[in-house]
C-alpha cells in the first residue's frame, strides 16, 4: 500500500511505492521519517526500483555525514546515510539535468561520466613490422652470464677472413692465369676491372650531390687502357685527355646546373681509375717479360697487405692516421714494409737477376705506395660517408677496395723497373 498523494493525485507516485526488502540487513542505520525532496527536484526514473543511484556528498555544511554514500527510496529520506551497495545506476535523467534529476549538473559527479568496464576478450594483435632497411630487434639480450653472440667469421680487423681469403685467391687466379697463358686476355680483365671501378666511384660520389656521366667515363676508361697497351705512355696521356673532353661535351646535354661539380668529379674518376690502371697495361705490354713485371708488382702489393694485416692484428697499438683509417697502425706499416722488402728482394733476384738490396728498395717503395693508395681511398670514402665502395666482393667490399693499393703501386713499379730492369728493344 502506497502513501497518499499530498497533492491530490489519484494514483500513487513512483517514489511512494514500497521498496522490496534489501538482500542484506542494516543494523547500524534506523529508518527515519519520510521527507519529500525540495522544490524543483525531480526524482530519478530508476528510483522506482529497490534503491536509487548512490551519491557521495562533498559539499561542506550540506551533509552531517560528509563523504558517506547515500541512497534514497520510498521509505528513506534523502538525508539519511546508507552503506553503498553493489548496484549503481548512472543513467542521466531526461531533460539534460543531473543524474538525480535535480539542478546540479553531472560534471559535479565525475563518476557518472566514466564508461562502464566490460569484460572483453583479449585480441592477439600481430607485432608491428620493423621499418624497411632495419633489422628487427631480437628477443635475446646479452647479459653478464650470456655474452653477445659474435659474428661468425669476423676477425679483429673487421673482415670475414675465410671469405676474404677465398675471394683473394679467385682474383689472383683471374689475373695470373691469363697473364701466363694468354696475355691478350689480361687486357680484357684489366678493361673489365676499370669499367667496374668507374661505376663504383661514380655511384659513390653521388652521395655528395655530384652526378658525373657514366657512359663517357666507362668508354674513355676502356679506351685509355687500350691505348696504353698498344701505343705506350704517350697514348696513355692522350686517352686521359680524350676521356675528360668527352665527359665535358656529354655533360653539356644536361644543362648548366652543377656543371662544375659534376665535371670535377668526372676528372677525379678519370685520373684515379683508368689513368693509373693504364700503367698496369704498360707493364704487361713490355716485350718478353711483361708478365713477370706485373707479377712482381702484384706480389709486392700482396705481401705488403698481408704483412701489414698480420703485424697490425698482433702488435698494432699506435694509430697511423686515426682520422682517416683508425685501424691502420705504425706497427702494421712496419710489417708491410718488411714483408714487401724481403719478398721483393728474393723475387727480383730470381726473376731479373737484380741485386737483393735493389729488390728490397723496390719492395719498400711499392709498400709505401700501396699504403698511400689505401689511405687515399679511405679518405675519399670517409669524405663521402661510405664504408665500402660496394658489396661486390664478400670480405673485401667493392672492387675499388682491392684496387686502391694496386692503382698507386703500378706507376711506382713502372718507374723503378724502368731503372732497375730496362726494357730491351
Amino acid at each position: 500500500m502506497s502513501h497518499p498523494d499530498p497533492y491530490g493525485g489519484a494514483e500513487p507516485r513512483g517514489w511512494d511505492r514500497p521498496a522490496p526488502a534489501l538482500p542484506w540487513p542494516e543494523t547500524d542505520l534506523e529508518p527515519g521519517p519520510w521527507q519529500r525532496p525540495g522544490p524543483g527536484a525531480r526524482p530519478h526514473p530508476a528510483d522506482a526500483g529497490a534503491y536509487a543511484r548512490p551519491e557521495t556528498y562533498a559539499r561542506p555544511g550540506a551533509d552531517p555525514y560528509p563523504g558517506t554514500t547515500r541512497r534514497h527510496d520510498a521509505t528513506r529520506p534523502y538525508d539519511e546515510p546508507r552503506a553503498a551497495g553493489p548496484d549503481r545506476r548512472d543513467e542521466p535523467a531526461p531533460g539534460g539535468r543531473g543524474a538525480w534529476g535535480g539542478d546540479r549538473p553531472d560534471d559535479e559527479y565525475p563518476t557518472a561520466q566514466i564508461a562502464p568496464v566490460r569484460d572483453e576478450p583479449v585480441r592477439d594483435e600481430p607485432a608491428p613490422e620493423p621499418p624497411a632497411g632495419r633489422r628487427a630487434r631480437g628477443r635475446r639480450r646479452a647479459s653478464a652470464e650470456r655474452p653477445p653472440t659474435a659474428v661468425p667469421g669476423a676477425s679483429r680487423a673487421g673482415r670475414n677472413l675465410p671469405a676474404a681469403i677465398g675471394v683473394g685467391v679467385a682474383l689472383g687466379a683471374a689475373i695470373v692465369v691469363p697473364l701466363f697463358f694468354f696475355l691478350p686476355a689480361f687486357l680484357a680483365v684489366l678493361a673489365a676491372a676499370v669499367a667496374i671501378g668507374i661505376g663504383e666511384m661514380a655511384r659513390a660520389v653521388r652521395r655528395s650531390g655530384a652526378h658525373p656521366p657514366l657512359v663517357p667515363l666507362v668508354a674513355g676508361g676502356v679506351l685509355t687502357v687500350g691505348l696504353a697497351w698498344f701505343a705506350g705512355p704517350d697514348a696513355l696521356c692522350l686517352g686521359l685527355l680524350v676521356t675528360v673532353l668527352g665527359t665535358m661535351i656529354w655533360r653539356l646535354g644536361d644543362g648548366p646546373g652543377n656543371y662544375q661539380r659534376d665535371l670535377t668529379a668526372a676528372t677525379l674518376i678519370a685520373v684515379y681509375v683508368p689513368f693509373l690502371a693504364g700503367f698496369a697495361a704498360l707493364l704487361a705490354a713490355a716485350p718478353d717479360d711483361g708478365h713477370l713485371r706485373v707479377l712482381v708488382t702484384l706480389v709486392a702489393v700482396v705481401l705488403s697487405d698481408t704483412g701489414g694485416y698480420a703485424a697490425g692484428v698482433a702488435f698494432g697499438k699506435h694509430p697511423m692516421a686515426p682520422t682517416i683509417s683508425p685501424k691502420k697502425s705504425w706497427e702494421g706499416f712496419a710489417g708491410s714494409v718488411t714483408a714487401a722488402a724481403a719478398g721483393s728482394a728474393v723475387l727480383l733476384w730470381l726473376l731479373f737477376d737484380v741485386a737483393p738490396w735493389w729488390g728490397a728498395l723496390f719492395g719498400m717503395a711499392i709498400s709505401c705506395a700501396a699504403v698511400l693508395g689505401d689511405l687515399a681511398e679511405s679518405m675519399i670514402k670517409r669524405d663521402l660517408g661510405v664504408k665500402d665502395m660496394s658489396n661486390l666482393l664478400p670480405g673485401h667490399g667493392g672492387l675499388m677496395d682491392r684496387l686502391d693499393s694496386i692503382l698507386f703501386a703500378v706507376p711506382t713499379a713502372y718507374l723503378l723497373l724502368a731503372v732497375f730492369v730496362p726494357v730491351v728493344g
